[in-house]
């Protein structure tokens, strides 16, 4: 890792309270060492682990991934009720689902307008509202 990739990566984890490592930060340097934000499903990170010559087993991806979610880090998109993604813009906006390619990409948060949401039942309040607009080519 670069001295800048390294910072980051050790800047991520600490602003969350979180211990540096090895896992984590071969991680989250893959995540947020480039500065870019990432929509990333565990198998996806775990491929560009590997490609990267990292030693990580999936099932340390898959902690590890809900770990930086309990800390704040990222926070988890479930598409079809089973494929999840893990993004690393914690800011509130849409995604866009492409059913062709199985991707989720940054949908423009400018355009959305939701005018109501249903009140929330007795006892419980809304943490959040996850808006995924599912695409395909024409």
């Amino acid at each position: 890792m670069t001295d800048i990739v390294t910072q980051r990566s050790s800047d991520w984890l600490s602003g969350a309270g979180l211990r540096p490592t090895r896992q984590r930060m071969t991680l989250a340097s893959l995540l947020v060492g480039d500065g870019q934000d990432r929509h990333v499903t565990a198998e996806s990170l775990f491929d560009a682990a590997s490609s990267a010559g990292e030693k990580v087993s999936l099932a340390t991806v898959y902690n590890t991934l809900r770990a930086f979610c309990d800390a704040g880090l990222m926070r988890e998109i479930t598409v079809d009720g089973a494929k999840s993604y893990f993004d690393t813009n914690m800011t509130d906006h849409p995604h866009f689902y492409w059913e062709d390619t199985a991707h989720l990409t940054d949908a423009p948060a400018e355009q959305l307008e939701i005018a109501r949401v249903p009140h929330a039942p007795e006892g419980a309040e809304i943490a959040s509202v996850d808006v995924v607009i599912r695409l395909r080519r024409k």
